[in-house]
């Protein structure tokens, strides 16, 4: 007899985690093995898994693509189970390598479905997610170099300037002319972001900052 396929999953709503435990209770083929609140204390465990199932909003301060790639850096495929209505959030995790996307809001079979498929390593895209996945030319990446997603991460999550430059190493001046450049690409991609609260609501939607729990700006 197969062996079922070993599931993780990190979710930080003990509901929401119960919930998807009782979707797969009666599935003999799957079996959800660990359950955690963070990739950090899935990975220390260390488990074996053919597929780790990801909620995007987690409150321990990490973003959907630092998640995946820990994750992905374990070897382990990664199914995002998500309940975000942000399709600039679902391909930030797409880009960093994940199976597929399924909203909580899907009635049991196609959660099943989804995760039978993923843990398989098959490709997983629900219809309404399809454009974020495939990249809808209306959802364009704006392109941001590592050090310009460094200087953006700390100055929209509330640093000025000057303590950007102290904290990455390099003179006020060129951290301004960083987000000149950055301010710049999202107006060349039809987002822009002249201000500072504009910034950030776009660092949050390209999933470079935490997604906030309550309606917070900097």
């Amino acid at each position: 007899m197969t062996p079922p396929r070993r599931i993780g999953l990190v979710e930080d709503h003990e509901s929401v985690a119960l919930g998807l435990a009782s979707m797969l209770a009666g599935e003999p083929d799957l079996e959800l093995t660990v359950t955690a609140g963070t990739v950090s204390e899935l990975l220390a465990r260390a488990p074996q898994l053919d597929l780790v199932i990801l909620d995007l909003r987690l409150s321990d301060g990490s973003t959907p693509q630092d998640n995946v790639q820990a994750l992905r850096a374990r070897g382990l495929e990664v199914l995002v189970f998500t309940g975000a209505d942000n399709p600039f959030l679902v391909r930030s995790a797409a880009r960093a390598g994940v199976l597929g996307v399924v909203r909580k809001s899907e009635d049991v079979r196609t959660v099943v479905a989804a995760v039978r498929a993923a843990a398989g390593g098959e490709q997983v895209v629900t219809t309404d997610w399809a454009a974020a996945i495939d990249g809808d030319p209306q959802l364009p990446d704006v392109g941001l170099s590592p050090r310009q997603q460094e200087v953006l991460t700390l100055y929209a999550s509330g640093e000025k300037a000057s303590r950007v430059a102290r904290l990455t190493g390099l003179s006020e001046q060129t951290v301004n002319d960083y987000l000149g450049r950055i301010r710049q690409k999202y107006a060349d991609a039809g987002r822009p972001a002249p201000t500072k609260t504009d910034l950030y609501k776009r660092a949050v939607e390209d999933g470079w900052l935490p997604v906030p729990e309550r309606n917070h700006q900097p």
